[in-house]
């Protein structure tokens, strides 16, 4: 790395020259920066938040599934077919899925010698379960934070390696040079931790910025996580699928999947007016001929977690919509009670399905809670570790965005269709497809990550960057954001006004209930909050008002884009 300084407007910034430049220490980011170190690239950086930020390192699930090719007993596998299951749902490249099922071997075993311990059996075979939409038992997990361990063994080798990390460091532009074909990045500008505006020059700009977490106000992203593809999209990188989104029942006040066991051991549905307690009822009866269907519909949403159109009539997102239904169009609030069951509830009148497999897990215990502390004891004290006692308490639930399977166009080696030398990798990169099978995600980061890097170990190892062109569009970059920040200081809109407005219109239209004309009026609306926020900004009177209103600049222009 090399230091230097530009003069901007009667302002020194200082500037980082970096070979490659690794924006987010998710785990593919993490993981990126060390496999750019197995090409030989010793010139490298990683900017962040913080390294205990983003989603990665602070969401899970029930049990958080990674997705792998099978590596167990007589389970025949090949990576045409693997291929093929992330294929067929649609919305999924062909050539990538064949790369993400032909490379899942070395990430996955990457991260098991670098210490994630995942499951084994005696003779060292990594059994495998069937997760959603998997025909072949390729998942596997360390339990519910899978992803939380797979950055903790990351951090660990980037340590190990001495990469430099600088935390505090809020990308808020990305630098790109040329036009048309000849388009490529050459770094960013930041905000970092003392309120001052850096500047980073890098031959590869790895993006690894996670999904977009704060353009929804149901949402189940960690608070600690909005995204950033903002800044890409303001820079003109192309995307994809943005509408392909996952969204599913999880609970708000600790944002937290109520998928497997929370759904199994049925717990009781209830609504009330806003204030969260008056006029309490069961508000899904209405919609079932009898307890029994209604009952066995909420058992499968344990494993048929996210919302899908196909499982609507005869199938589990019924329940989605019914709570969406009472939240949204009523304004109600909904609670799962665990501490009793649903009114009428007969074990012997579930379906076939729920009921064997409560009675295989020895799960006939007397109410919901009972159930869950024998199948799952972990999953109380989850919300206990986040003052939560689901055995004394209802639990507040929303049907919440979770993923973006749609992102940032990149090709078969991640490098974006139309900016060269920038790599979108992880949950940006819009390579998810509609509906892939569970845990996917986390074996699309740890391969999109690897062959980012092995590109540019093998192709864009030379410096070739014009610095006078870094130096002239940094400049004018820069000079923006002064200008921006100039204007906020003469408004008195709080950020947080701006932030719930996109957040509102984004889980009331583009969220997993759409309508074509609420569509139209939403883009309408994101347009003129774009031009206005633009004009007038939000007030900025210390640094964390000044990151805020600089992430609510790509945030507000990235919403517009999505709907």
């Amino acid at each position: 790395m090399k230091k230097s300084e530009l003069k901007v407007g009667g302002k020194t910034i200082r500037v980082t020259r970096v070979h490659s430049l690794v924006i987010g220490s998710g785990a593919a980011g993490l993981n990126a920066a060390v496999q750019l170190r197995n090409q030989g690239i010793e010139d490298v950086l990683i900017v962040t938040e913080g390294l205990k930020m983003g989603t990665s390192i602070n969401t899970g699930s029930d049990k958080q599934t990674y997705y792998k090719s099978a590596m167990c007993g007589n389970d025949l596998d090949a990576p045409l077919a693997m291929a093929k299951n992330f294929f067929s749902p649609g919305s999924m490249h062909g050539d990538l899925a064949l790369i993400e099922a032909a490379v899942s071997g070395r990430g996955f075993l990457n991260l098991v010698n670098l210490g994630v311990k995942f499951p084994q059996d005696a003779f060292g075979q990594f059994i495998g379960y069937k997760t959603d939409h998997d025909p072949a038992q390729r998942g596997t997990s360390v339990g519910p934070y899978t992803s939380r361990d797979m950055c903790r063994a990351l951090i660990a080798e980037v340590k190990r390696r001495d990469i430099p990390v600088e935390e505090k460091t809020n990308v808020v532009s990305l630098l790109t040079t040329g036009e048309g074909k000849e388009k490529r990045a050459c770094g960013a500008v930041a905000l970092n931790g003392g309120g001052e505006l850096v500047a980073y020059a890098a031959e590869n700009v790895v993006f690894a910025v996670g999904g977009p977490g704060g353009l929804y106000k149901t949402s189940v992203y960690p608070a600690v996580h909005t995204g950033a593809i903002g800044i890409a999209l303001k820079a003109g990188a192309m995307a994809q699928g943005l509408p392909e989104a996952q969204y599913g029942l999880a609970s708000t006040k600790f944002r937290w999947n109520v998928s497997g066991t929370y759904m199994q051991v049925i717990p009781k549905f209830i609504s009330t007016d806003s204030d969260g307690k008056s006029n309490p009822r069961e508000f899904m009866r209405d919609f079932f001929p009898n307890p029994g269907k209604m009952n066995s519909k909420v058992f499968l949403k344990g494993y048929q977690w996210p919302f899908d159109s196909k499982k609507i009539v005869g199938g589990s997102s019924i329940v989605d919509i019914l709570v969406y239904i009472e939240t949204v169009e009523k304004g109600r609030r909904v609670f799962l009670d665990y501490r009793e069951n649903p009114a009428d509830f007969d074990f012997q009148a579930l379906e076939k399905e729920a009921f064997q497999y409560l009675e295989n897990s020895g799960a006939f215990q007397a109410t919901p809670i009972a159930r869950l502390k024998h199948m799952n004891p972990g999953a109380i004290d989850l919300y206990k570790d986040h003052n939560i006692d689901i055995t004394k308490e209802p639990l507040e639930v929303a049907v919440c965005a979770q993923h973006n399977n749609g992102g940032l166009a990149g090709n078969h080696w991640w490098e974006s269709t139309n900016i060269k030398h920038l790599f979108p990798v992880g949950e940006v990169n819009g390579s998810h497809g509609v509906a892939r099978p569970g845990g996917s995600a986390l074996n699309s980061g740890q391969v999109g990550s690897l062959r980012a890097a092995e590109f540019i170990g093998n192709v864009y190892n030379d410096a070739d960057l014009n610095m006078a062109d870094f130096n002239r569009v940094a400049k004018a970059e820069i000079k923006e954001v002064f200008r921006f920040l100039e204007r906020c200081s003469f408004s008195d809109v709080s950020w947080r006004s701006v932030r719930g407005e996109l957040q509102d219109r984004m889980s009331k239209s583009g969220a997993h209930i759409r309508s074509l004309e609420g569509l139209k009026q939403a883009a309408k609306e994101a347009k003129a909050q774009v031009a206005a926020f633009e004009e007038n900004g939000c007030k900025v009177e210390n640094a964390v008002q000044a990151v805020q209103a600089l992430r609510n600049r790509q945030l507000c222009f990235a919403h517009w884009v999505y709907l």
